[in-house]
């Protein structure tokens, strides 16, 4: 069953910076076992941003979230109230 990954952050640089960092990551992400799709998420007045992901099954989403990229996102010094979420996709109706 395919998943969506939510991933909320808050950030202490300027947006510029922080797409800087979105796109020195990006090559990576594209690459990543089982992701579909990705849409990077920012709110520069609230300072906060993230991305929301569709990932193939779970197995692909606990992957990413135990890997190195995640690992240096929750140790970055500008980045803070890192938050992940897994949902499912409801059936068609």
């Amino acid at each position: 069953m395919k998943k969506i990954l939510q991933i909320n952050l808050k950030f202490n640089v300027t947006r510029a910076e922080l797409e800087k960092a979105f796109l020195e990551v990006a090559p990576a992400i594209a690459d990543l076992k089982g992701l579909i799709w990705k849409v990077w998420l920012m709110n520069e007045a609230e300072k906060s941003g993230g991305g929301i992901y569709l990932f193939e099954d779970d197995a692909s989403v606990k992957a990413y979230l135990e890997g190195k990229i995640v690992a240096g996102l929750m140790k970055h010094p500008a980045l803070s109230d890192i938050e992940a979420k897994v949902f499912d996709i409801l059936p068609k109706h």
